[in-house]
């Protein structure tokens, strides 16, 4: 039985019937199941068991909730995180500083301080300049900071161009062919335990072939940095796996996965790092939401549901595909476009989409939101961030709040500005 199941004519999450979650949380709000969660993390596990060294590494920028951190922590993950958000929250999870891979782009100077002091198991250097400063930090603190170079194969992941990030026009890591003299100018550095290489090219990744390219490159690099004298210990080749967003497709093979790392990898002699995030978290979420109305429209109807894009952003931003299922179906179907209250049009789910029938306030369910999810949720129009519930059997907590724009704004006055001419000061009242 699959984590969100029917019973009884009802959408379940685990044991716990979404109606339940819906009256006692409200909508929208997102639902993670714990077993569906622990199950994809075992999954992953069991996929790389031929794997004699290796440091899983949940990207945190896919869902840093931090019972789905605390949960994956305890199923034996560390962390991959981008920000110093991200390491505070990791940290609070759980997660041991010394399981904590550093990638991102843009480290600021505070960020990397406080990564050092916080202890960081691993820095991705993303351009040489970084390093240096690494280093140099590092020194004052008086040890030296464990990195690997971050490289740029100019792969094409072949998936969506905003999430592609290994061709040479994407901003990510140093391009191949300079990664060498880069290399060995890092190495020098006194502050800097370089100890490896890295690579991601992309996400949401189903066909492995571009991974496999990937990995070929990284390993030839490996052995001509070896053959000038350097000892690396650690590659990490990064996340990246795909998911099945409908009921039609498959997502990427899991055990044809770890069966291609294992081959290609087998004389590298390595810790292999990963770091999954979407492949763990997506199936494991759903967006609980309420239909406000159904409008006549000019081809199919409007369902217009209490979400909206600001919730929930991956149909807007990437064009992306969710089922959406009604919480108590009838039978019957309808056409429809599902969409939001947000002033946009972009506020749109899905165009002309055959779909349960609902009408106004009925609950449905937009699927495989686990990933990418709330965490890119925003007050857009004003509108609150929604609660996150996570069910495990036949229990149910809020493990995120939902959060009016008044929780969360950060405006007020200029200091020559005031409420005058009988208009009330809201706060004063």
């Amino acid at each position: 039985m699959t984590a969100f199941h029917y019973a009884d004519g009802v959408l379940h999450a685990e044991a716990v019937p979404l109606t339940t979650i819906g009256t006692a949380v409200r909508t929208p709000a997102y639902v993670y199941s714990a077993k569906a969660l622990r199950n994809a993390a075992r999954q992953f596990q069991a996929a790389l068991a031929d794997i004699p060294r290796k440091h899983i590494a949940f990207a945190v920028k896919a869902n840093p909730n931090r019972a789905v951190l605390y949960l994956l922590a305890k199923e034996g993950f560390g962390a991959d995180i981008v920000s110093g958000g991200e390491l505070s929250v990791a940290r609070e999870a759980g997660m041991q500083p010394g399981d904590i891979i550093y990638s991102g782009t843009g480290k600021t100077r505070s960020e990397l301080v406080d990564a050092l002091d916080a202890g960081v198991g691993q820095f991705n250097i993303e351009l040489e300049a970084e390093g240096e400063l690494l280093s140099a930090l590092a020194i004052e603190r008086g040890f030296r900071a464990p990195a690997s170079l971050r490289i740029n194969p100019d792969i094409d992941a072949c998936t969506h161009a905003k999430i592609t990030t290994g061709r040479s026009t994407s901003k990510f890591g140093v391009p191949l062919g300079d990664a060498i003299a880069i290399y060995e100018r890092l190495a020098l550095l006194p502050g800097l335990d370089l100890r490896g290489i890295a690579v991601h090219i992309g996400s949401q990744i189903v066909d492995i072939a571009p991974l496999e390219a990937a990995y070929t490159c990284i390993g030839e690099l490996l052995a001509s940095l070896r053959a000038r004298g350097h000892t690396l210990t650690h590659v990490d080749l990064g996340g990246g796996l795909g998911v099945s967003y409908r009921e039609s497709e498959a997502g990427a093979d899991l055990e044809a996965y770890g069966a291609m790392v294992a081959r290609i990898t087998r004389n590298w002699n390595v810790t292999l790092q990963f770091e999954p995030g979407r492949c763990i978290a997506a199936s494991a979420g759903v967006l609980l939401t309420q239909v406000t109305w159904v409008k006549p429209g000019a081809e199919q109807p409007f369902v217009i549901l209490d979400a909206a894009m600001n919730d929930f952003m991956r149909p807007s931003l990437y064009d992306a595909w969710h089922e959406f299922s009604a919480v108590r179906p009838t039978g019957t179907r309808m056409t429809a476009d599902i969409v939001g209250p947000v002033c946009e049009s972009g506020d749109t789910f899905a165009r002309a989409r055959d779909i349960d029938s609902v009408g106004a306030g009925d609950l449905a369910v937009i699927h495989t939101v686990g990933a990418y999810g709330a965490t890119m949720a925003s007050t857009y129009n004003c509108r609150a961030l929604p609660p996150e519930v996570l069910v495990d059997g036949d229990r149910f907590a809020v493990v995120s709040d939902r959060l009016a724009v008044s929780a969360v704004a950060r405006h007020r006055l200029a200091p020559w500005q005031s409420y005058a001419q009988g208009i009330d000061d809201p706060v004063a009242a």
